[in-house]
């Protein structure tokens, strides 16, 4: 049975206050919280087993390495891999993109198309856009109807035989909506362009299954599953991985080096220069224990619960206005109240010890779309209730009274 009273219990954060108010933490798309579980696991190995991975014969060399391992072993059967070193550890959903954009600057010729998805977060923009500056290929972009839905239609008339590379998000962050990703796999597919999935805020919600999605890369973050910060990873198929160069030098990399010449590892390790974090690949294995003892689908259904309630909640509320009214979204709410600007509301619902984000979420032609400087997004986890909800109704009525 899901009990979140019981859940609540694990994350020590959520007995805090805040301004003298109980914390309600809706800033969830943003950072997950960290369960007592995966808290305990990144303590334990600085307690009893910090040391160097894959190159010490010592016992704590061994342990460590053991824990690290296990973990990307973790990660490839949530995400269905088919083989563990498909998974490369990285410092998070940023990381993992510019290791293949950068990869693909070798590959790339002039007038060779990529397509981005109009819904981006900047981290799947930028890096395809230097990569288009220093390879002089070109970048079209699907857009979005007003409800906040690709436009499919547009994306099929983009495709060609140019098109190298697809990239688009599984979940808007800014809006919610939840991409038809195995549609749009199979259509780029057919004109023989890989595509790379953003599902950096798909993850939490959604257990992609990576095989059955036959998709080429697969990009998340560990803090938005109720792990660590700094570690992440980016799947992708082996014989596609093969093709990239590393995209760092250093230890851990190489096969052997000289002085005339150096020879690179093996997957996974080709891309994993340096050391590196050690406790966070293990915490990162440690949370997806987590959140699969408690059940992807259990928590998909208690969160559409909460995204419902907090919908029509909202929209009693005169003059607010959504942004991204797509018919599958996962919990995240984004809106504006009339003409008050969400940084001011935002402010005063901190003042009153609840979390929100407020401003562009790093999404900004998805604001410049809408015609607005931003939005206040209120994201829902499982571990949140309806009770919390109902204080940031109260609390957005006092901001309205205070800012009108």
């Amino acid at each position: 049975m899901f009990d979140v009273n019981n859940i609540r219990k694990d994350f020590p954060i959520l007995s805090r206050t805040v301004n003298g108010n109980p914390l309600v933490y809706f800033d969830n798309a943003a950072t997950s919280q960290t369960p007592n579980q995966v808290i305990e696991v990144i303590a334990d190995y600085y307690r009893n087993y910090n040391s160097n991975i894959h190159r010490g014969v010592h016992t704590l060399s061994q342990e460590a390495t053991d824990a690290y391992e296990a973990a990307r072993n973790k990660i490839k059967t949530h995400f269905n891999a088919a083989k563990a070193y498909e998974i490369i550890l990285t410092s998070g959903t940023t990381h993992s993109i510019n290791i293949v954009a950068s990869g693909y600057s070798e590959i790339l010729e002039e007038g060779d198309e990529l397509i981005v998805s109009a819904m981006e977060h900047h981290s799947n923009i930028v890096p395809w856009q230097m990569l288009c500056e220093r390879t002089g290929a070109i970048l079209k972009v699907i857009p979005i109807t007003q409800s906040g839905v690709l436009e499919m239609n547009v994306f099929e008339a983009l495709l060609s035989e140019k098109t190298k590379l697809v990239f688009v998000n599984h979940v808007s962050n800014a809006l919610g909506t939840v991409n038809p990703i195995a549609e749009i796999i199979t259509k780029a597919h057919s004109v023989g362009a890989k595509v790379l999935i953003d599902g950096a805020q798909a993850s939490p919600h959604i257990k992609a299954d990576v095989q059955a999605l036959d998709i080429d890369y697969y990009v998340t973050s560990a803090h938005k599953l109720c792990g660590p910060t700094g570690v992440g990873m980016l799947y992708g198929k082996e014989e596609l991985l093969n093709t990239l160069p590393p995209y760092q030098g250093g230890g851990e990399m190489i096969a052997e080096v000289t002085f005339e010449k150096t020879t690179y590892a093996d997957l996974p390790h080709k891309f994993e220069a340096g050391t590196p974090n050690i406790a966070g690949g293990i915490a990162f294995g440690a949370a997806l224990d987590y959140m699969n003892g408690i059940g992807f689908e259990s928590v998909a259904a208690y969160e559409h619960e909460l995204l419902e309630y907090a919908t029509s909640k909202l929209k009693e509320i005169e003059g607010l206005k959504i942004y991204g009214e797509a018919p599958q979204k996962t919990a995240v709410v984004s809106f504006n109240i009339n003409e008050i600007h969400p940084y001011d509301i935002g402010s005063i619902l901190d003042k009153l010890g609840i979390a929100v984000r407020t401003g562009h979420h790093c999404a900004q032609p998805v604001m410049d779309f809408y015609k607005i400087p931003g939005t206040v997004r209120a994201s829902f986890s499982f571990y949140n209730t309806k009770e919390e909800i109902d204080l940031m109704i109260i609390a957005l009525n006092r901001a309205i009274q205070m800012l009108q």
